[in-house]
Protein backbone atom coordinates (compact mmCIF):
# COMPACT_ATOMS: atom_id res chain seq x y z
CA UNK A 1 0.00 0.00 0.00
CA UNK A 2 0.98 3.16 -0.75
CA UNK A 3 1.77 5.76 1.91
CA UNK A 4 2.89 9.38 1.76
CA UNK A 5 3.08 11.25 5.28
CA UNK A 6 3.98 15.12 5.88
CA UNK A 7 5.59 16.83 8.58
CA UNK A 8 7.16 20.03 9.45
CA UNK A 9 4.32 22.21 9.34
CA UNK A 10 3.93 24.92 11.45
CA UNK A 11 3.29 28.56 12.03
CA UNK A 12 6.52 30.92 12.11
CA UNK A 13 6.83 34.52 11.47
CA UNK A 14 7.30 36.32 8.11
CA UNK A 15 10.65 36.00 7.00
CA UNK A 16 11.37 32.56 8.51
CA UNK A 17 12.19 29.07 7.94
CA UNK A 18 10.26 25.63 8.13
CA UNK A 19 11.23 22.00 6.75
CA UNK A 20 8.58 19.72 5.64
CA UNK A 21 9.37 16.01 5.31
CA UNK A 22 7.32 13.30 3.41
CA UNK A 23 8.03 9.94 4.06
CA UNK A 24 7.18 7.28 1.82
CA UNK A 25 6.42 3.69 1.68
CA UNK A 26 4.53 0.83 -0.33
CA UNK A 27 6.45 1.53 -3.47
CA UNK A 28 9.80 1.93 -5.41
CA UNK A 29 11.02 5.26 -3.93
CA UNK A 30 13.30 5.48 -7.28
CA UNK A 31 10.73 4.56 -9.36
CA UNK A 32 8.60 7.52 -8.76
CA UNK A 33 8.20 11.50 -9.23
CA UNK A 34 7.61 13.16 -5.77
CA UNK A 35 5.95 16.49 -5.59
CA UNK A 36 4.78 18.74 -3.16
CA UNK A 37 1.84 20.87 -3.78
CA UNK A 38 -0.17 23.04 -1.66
CA UNK A 39 -3.86 24.97 -1.25
CA UNK A 40 -4.63 27.60 0.52
CA UNK A 41 -8.40 28.32 1.17
CA UNK A 42 -10.22 29.48 -1.54
CA UNK A 43 -7.87 28.94 -4.14
CA UNK A 44 -6.70 26.19 -6.61
CA UNK A 45 -4.06 23.64 -5.30
CA UNK A 46 -0.89 24.62 -6.87
CA UNK A 47 2.32 22.98 -7.46
CA UNK A 48 5.50 23.95 -5.27
CA UNK A 49 8.34 21.31 -6.28
CA UNK A 50 9.39 18.87 -7.77
CA UNK A 51 11.64 16.17 -7.70
CA UNK A 52 13.13 12.82 -9.42
CA UNK A 53 14.70 10.94 -6.74
CA UNK A 54 16.20 8.78 -8.97
CA UNK A 55 18.62 11.50 -11.02
CA UNK A 56 17.85 14.24 -8.62
CA UNK A 57 16.19 16.64 -11.06
CA UNK A 58 13.72 19.16 -10.09
CA UNK A 59 11.16 21.59 -10.65
CA UNK A 60 10.01 24.78 -8.61
CA UNK A 61 7.38 27.48 -9.01
CA UNK A 62 8.44 30.60 -10.11
CA UNK A 63 6.83 31.95 -6.84
CA UNK A 64 9.14 29.83 -4.65
CA UNK A 65 12.53 29.97 -6.80
CA UNK A 66 15.67 30.67 -4.79
CA UNK A 67 13.68 30.57 -1.15
CA UNK A 68 12.43 26.78 -1.37
CA UNK A 69 14.72 23.54 -2.03
CA UNK A 70 13.49 20.05 -3.06
CA UNK A 71 15.58 17.56 -1.92
CA UNK A 72 15.36 13.64 -1.15
CA UNK A 73 17.57 11.04 1.24
CA UNK A 74 16.92 7.74 -1.33
CA UNK A 75 18.40 5.83 2.09
CA UNK A 76 15.09 6.95 4.28
CA UNK A 77 12.98 7.31 1.53
CA UNK A 78 12.06 11.05 2.52
CA UNK A 79 11.62 13.88 0.75
CA UNK A 80 12.05 17.19 1.89
CA UNK A 81 10.50 20.85 1.34
CA UNK A 82 13.23 23.57 3.22
CA UNK A 83 11.36 26.23 2.67
CA UNK A 84 13.21 30.02 3.40
CA UNK A 85 11.85 33.70 3.50
CA UNK A 86 8.50 32.98 4.50
CA UNK A 87 5.30 34.71 3.14
CA UNK A 88 1.94 35.46 4.17
CA UNK A 89 0.69 34.25 0.82
CA UNK A 90 3.01 30.71 1.18
CA UNK A 91 0.13 30.25 3.89
CA UNK A 92 -1.28 26.52 2.91
CA UNK A 93 -1.73 22.99 3.21
CA UNK A 94 1.13 21.43 1.75
CA UNK A 95 0.57 18.39 0.27
CA UNK A 96 3.05 15.53 -0.87
CA UNK A 97 2.43 13.63 -3.92
CA UNK A 98 3.81 10.75 -5.84
CA UNK A 99 3.70 9.59 -9.84
CA UNK A 100 5.02 6.86 -11.50
CA UNK A 101 7.47 7.68 -13.37
CA UNK A 102 5.60 7.14 -16.95
CA UNK A 103 7.21 10.43 -18.71
CA UNK A 104 10.40 11.94 -19.58
CA UNK A 105 9.75 15.48 -18.03
CA UNK A 106 8.72 15.73 -14.78
CA UNK A 107 5.00 16.55 -14.51
CA UNK A 108 4.11 19.41 -12.63
CA UNK A 109 0.46 19.85 -12.38
CA UNK A 110 -1.41 18.51 -9.63
CA UNK A 111 -3.78 16.52 -11.76
CA UNK A 112 -0.79 13.91 -12.96
CA UNK A 113 -0.35 12.70 -9.38
CA UNK A 114 -1.71 9.20 -8.60
CA UNK A 115 -1.18 9.58 -4.55
CA UNK A 116 -1.65 11.54 -1.89
CA UNK A 117 -0.48 12.61 1.22
CA UNK A 118 -3.11 13.87 4.49
CA UNK A 119 -1.41 17.13 4.36
CA UNK A 120 0.33 19.45 6.71
CA UNK A 121 -0.77 23.43 7.52
CA UNK A 122 1.83 25.84 7.10
CA UNK A 123 1.01 29.28 8.42
CA UNK A 124 2.82 32.70 8.28
CA UNK A 125 2.28 35.50 10.05
CA UNK A 126 3.02 39.04 9.16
Amino acid sequence: EVQLVESGGGLVPAGGSLRLSCAASGFTFDDYYIGWFRQAPGKEREGVSCISSSDGSTYYADSVKGRFTISSDNAKNTVYLQMNSLKPEDTAVYYCAAVFRRTYMIPTGWEDYDYWGQGTQVTVSS
